[in-house]
């Protein structure tokens, strides 16, 4: 089919409110990220009107040449027909083990490398285990804005989660609101990304000695969601073994768990391989009530011969030699994984400039008095509007993304992702921007 670019703009009501009446959702705010794929997928279709896509997180460059390659040799060398190692195999976890040395500048038993299938099992093991250790403690906090799919997770499980947005309470200020929560003493562990999605705000070290210092305080377990590692491009975190390293809350607490993907560093998401990283004090731990429940002691080993072997039987073979051999070539100084991601900071930074122009503002726009960084996502708002209805009236001139309700934030707004905005249509999202400035304008008169 060939689409029209502008010819059909905006793309009549009727269309964009019979496809959102198929969801059966009171408000857009409810709509799942998968759902407004849906949505955008039948408007496009109905209309004729190709969209820009920025409602899902996907890789929009080539998967690392590297991981193909060892992938295509490990099933020729017959993988496919056996079982992987539960705990990953050797390979793997001694390359996962030089990352975060090279890349975190933390020491950690590659023993306590272990591959998942993509950052999500990792998290909901890592959830399910977390709410076995304290019968005073069911509760997951989140740091907000976050990935909508872990309260998904905590909803299929049936756990309880409490959450609030970081927004107001950045620096000094988020020790007395994280305060608030662990004082209650119902949290067993706390959440959240860095670089954030979807605000791309990224947490400072003083932010992260807070947080570790409290986790260590009142026994928490901190998840650390690593899926855009090194991506804050502001400061050249690609150089394995030199400074600068990617923060982590790994150099202020013992209680944690790093959560690290392929699927964006990489671009290797369809082969569902990450990583759960443990520190080894945490590993080693031993649980009375992981002993009484799941007959395991460790929380090291209840994560991967429980939670994890219950969930998959173990990850993708040749995925994991895949991975491995990313991990190597990155360690090896051999590629730098952020020279290839480089693409999404151009395309950020012409993306906010379109819309800045146009009338929208940044929503989550500084890290205390820094400019946030062009990255894989930003957040903005149109005065007037909140998200729900800023999200369909966008629509209308074929441009999707997800409102920050979806995300836990506070904030009225959409979250963008820039990873399927290509550069040839970074001129079209100009022209439908501008029409819909100059349209909504006479609206609103």
């Amino acid at each position: 089919m060939t689409y029209n670019t502008m010819n059909h703009l905006p793309i009549h009501k009727d269309i964009v409110k019979r496809n959102i009446e198929k969801l059966q959702l009171r408000n857009l705010d409810e709509a799942s990220i998968r759902e407004i794929v849906f949505l955008a997928n039948h408007i496009q279709e109905e209309s004729g009107v190709e969209f820009i896509r920025m409602e899902m997180g996907i890789p929009g460059i080539p998967a690392l040449k590297e991981g193909i390659v060892a992938q295509q040799k490990a099933l020729e060398e017959g993988v496919a027909s056996q079982y992987p190692p539960i705990e990953g195999i050797p390979e793997l976890k001694e390359q996962s083990k030089k990352f975060v040395k090279n890349f975190l500048d933390i020491d950690v038993d590659a023993d306590h490398c272990v591959p998942t299938v993509g950052s999500m099992q990792a998290t909901y093991a890592a959830f399910t285990t977390c709410n076995k250790l304290d019968n005073q403690k069911d509760t997951t906090l989140f740091i907000d804005p976050g990935f909508p799919v872990q309260k998904q997770q905590h909803m299929v499980m049936g756990h309880r989660y409490e959450s609030f947005d970081v927004y107001h309470f950045r620096g000094e200020k988020l020790r007395e609101k994280l305060e608030s929560y662990l004082k209650n003493g119902n949290i067993h562990s706390l959440i959240y990304s860095n670089p954030n999605n979807p605000s791309w705000i990224c947490l400072t070290d003083e932010e992260l000695q807070i947080i570790g210092e409290l986790a260590t305080q009142y026994d928490v377990i901190v998840l650390e969601d690593l899926a855009y590692f090194g991506m804050d491009f502001r400061n050249g975190y690609g150089i394995p073994a030199e400074a600068p390293y990617q923060p982590t809350v790994a150099k202020y607490t013992d209680n944690y768990m790093l959560f690290i993907s392929s699927s964006k560093i990489f671009s290797y998401a369809g082969e569902r391989i990450g990583l759960i990283v443990m520190s080894n004090k945490l590993a080693q731990r031993k649980y009375d009530k992981l002993h009484q429940e799941w007959n395991i002691s460790t929380f090291g080993g209840a994560i991967i011969y429980r939670a994890l072997y219950s969930l998959s039987s173990g990850t993708s073979h040749s995925a994991q030699c895949a991975m491995a051999q990313m991990l190597k070539v990155v360690n090896d100084k051999k590629i730098n994984f952020l020279d290839n991601l480089d693409e999404y900071r151009h395309r950020a930074s012409v993306m906010k400039s379109i819309f800045l122009s146009n009338g929208f503002k940044l929503i989550y726009d500084k890290d205390l008095n820094r400019d946030v960084g062009d990255g894989f996502y930003f957040t903005i708002a149109y005065p007037g509007m909140d998200g729900a209805t800023l999200l369909e009236a966008l629509l209308h001139y074929g441009i999707s993304a997800i409102t920050l309700k979806n995300t836990g934030s506070t904030q009225e707004g959409l979250r963008a992702c820039v990873s399927h905005v290509s550069r040839k249509q970074l001129e079209i999202l100009k022209e439908r921007i501008e029409k819909f400035q100059s349209q909504y304008r006479q609206l609103s008169k």
